[in-house]
């Protein structure tokens, strides 16, 4: 069987990382493979084998650009869809399983015109957040919107990713719900069962959506010695962790900040992980900044070397950051949002109300 993988990048990030795991179980299986991405040029070594590249980096810029002043996102790449069709269609795919295709390097109507032009191929859509049924936003929890339900427009997140100075939601849920709906033999995937119930409600809502929880390599994220507290002069002190691939609003960073005031310094530390040189910049001198590493056992050292992971995301599908903490031995105190819930398993871990700092500081006086 030829199988094909789509997502915005190849083995890097949450998502890539967990594309090139199913990629690589099915070539395990005895599976041609090829794993298709558009975004970062940065593929790990181990695959490139896999690894098919969808336009350039100016693609990318271009359509970052045209979606900043159209709010257009996802309708233009038109050359490089067109071109990777081309040979997509040479690969001829018995199986296509679609992960993030928002992310500036694919023309969604294309792909799925391509996608209803074949329709004894099987297709899974992995969502990994609500932008496939919303005419903007990647998610909507914070401000409390519910528009997408039944016909979005004047969009309160027009400023969100992917950004824009106009409001065009109105026209991209309708052409949406037009491209997305319609092909004959597709599931949808949802990491969490707060997902699931979104896209039950939404005008994907005709599609099988199953639920199949993300995974981690407890191979490499288990307790792992390392010198970090040496490293950072932390001996004998509360770390508090936070770790995320991008650090933006919804993410909590804010509230690091609001914690990092009322707690003892001289007995607890906090450390965040995943951070630009920009936002160390800008962050109290108190908490230790680290930028994002891609080596994962130098992370599963950081997060063996933590009394207490936090994870102040208010929107969130199914954060595997808490997976990694809670395999490496540390508890989790989370917010109750999204499907943060449905990754807490060690029972030490802990729910706590959104924004609740207070709540917080005494979870880990407790622990």
């Amino acid at each position: 069987m030829r199988v094909l993988f789509i997502n915005e990048v190849c083995g890097i990030t949450s998502t890539g990382k967990i594309t090139c795991s199913l990629a690589e179980q099915y070539e395990r299986e005895g599976n041609e493979v090829k794993a298709a991405y558009g975004r970062s040029s940065f593929v790990p070594e181990k695959y490139r084998r896999l690894a098919v590249r969808i336009g350039t980096m100016r693609d990318v810029y271009i359509h970052a650009f045209m979606t900043r002043f159209t709010d257009r996102h996802g309708f233009y790449s038109r050359r490089a869809t067109k071109k990777f069709l081309k040979q997509a269609d040479e690969y001829n795919p018995d199986f296509l399983w679609l992960h993030n295709i928002h992310g500036y390097y694919i023309n969604i109507e294309l792909l799925f015109g391509w996608i209803k032009s074949r329709p004894s191929m099987k297709v899974f859509w992995t969502l990994h957040d609500c932008w496939a049924f919303t005419g903007h936003c990647v998610y909507f929890t914070m401000n409390g919107c519910e528009k997408w339900k039944t016909h979005c427009g004047n969009c309160p997140q027009k400023n969100s990713y992917p950004s824009s100075l106009i409001d065009n939601s109105r026209k991209n849920y309708d052409d949406k719900r037009r491209v997305f709906t319609g092909v004959n033999d597709m599931t949808i995937i949802t990491p969490s069962k707060w997902l699931a119930g979104l896209v039950k409600e939404s005008f994907l809502k005709d599609y099988n959506v199953e639920v199949r929880n993300n995974t981690i390599n407890t191979e490499i994220f288990r307790p792992t010695p390392s010198d970090f507290r040496k490293k950072y002069n932390l001996d004998g002190k509360f770390i508090i962790l936070g770790v995320s691939n991008i650090w933006e609003k919804r993410k909590g960073l804010e509230d690091f900040v609001k914690l990092s005031a009322i707690i003892d310094h001289d007995k607890i530390a906090i450390v965040l992980v995943g951070l630009t040189p920009k936002q160390i910049k800008k962050l109290p001198s108190e908490i230790i900044a680290v930028q994002r590493t891609e080596n994962q056992k130098e992370l599963a050292g950081i997060y063996t070397s933590a009394n207490v992971f936090f994870l102040p995301s208010y929107e969130d599908n199914y954060p595997t950051v808490c997976l990694e903490a809670e395999a490496c031995g540390t508890p989790v105190i989370a917010y109750d949002a999204g499907g943060n819930s449905e990754t807490l398993n060690d029972s030490r871990s802990r729910l706590v109300k959104c924004g609740d700092i207070k709540a917080v500081k005494k979870l880990i006086e407790n622990f």
